[in-house]
């Protein structure tokens, strides 16, 4: 009896971990475009870049609120995406909390935690902002 038990632990251990290995953290490379008065919008576009050489590119949109305002353009944005098994894991809609700061020159980060699958993106451009946010990031297929 002990050896079947100890025999479907180890076998549940080695397919768990079978399926955790095929999951990558995924590049995102991205530009969007903003404003904020305590309400937050915005919109863009990148690519999404795996090591197993997956790829597709995505459209963002960004809505949500808090002490934030101003306009912003991020043209050099880099984010990552967690736990991706297959290229359709990453589109979805995702709780997102952000911060963001600029005047002239402007900076962003993110953090969107979606189960297992997290991402978190950061960015840099220009633009006069000053702020925080909660909100949804949604990221779809162009």
């Amino acid at each position: 009896m002990r050896t079947k038990i100890l025999g479907l632990a180890v076998s549940s251990l080695f397919f768990m971990s079978f399926s955790a290995a095929q999951a990558e953290d995924c590049d995102l490379k991205y530009t969007i475009k903003g404003w904020a008065a305590f309400y937050k919008t915005s919109q863009g576009t990148g690519t999404v870049t795996c090591p197993s050489g997956k790829s597709a590119k995505v459209k963002l949109s960004l809505k949500g609120g808090g002490f934030t305002f101003g306009a912003y353009e991020v043209t050099e944005g880099k984010g990552r995406i967690r736990g991706v098994e297959k290229i359709d894991d990453i589109y979805g809609n995702s709780f997102m909390m952000d911060g963001d700061a600029g005047f002239g020159k402007s900076v962003e980060g993110r953090w969107a935690p979606k189960g297992s699958r997290t991402r978190t993106l950061s960015g840099k451009g220009n633009g006069y902002n000053l702020g925080f946010a909660f909100g949804a990031l949604n990221i779809q297929k162009p």
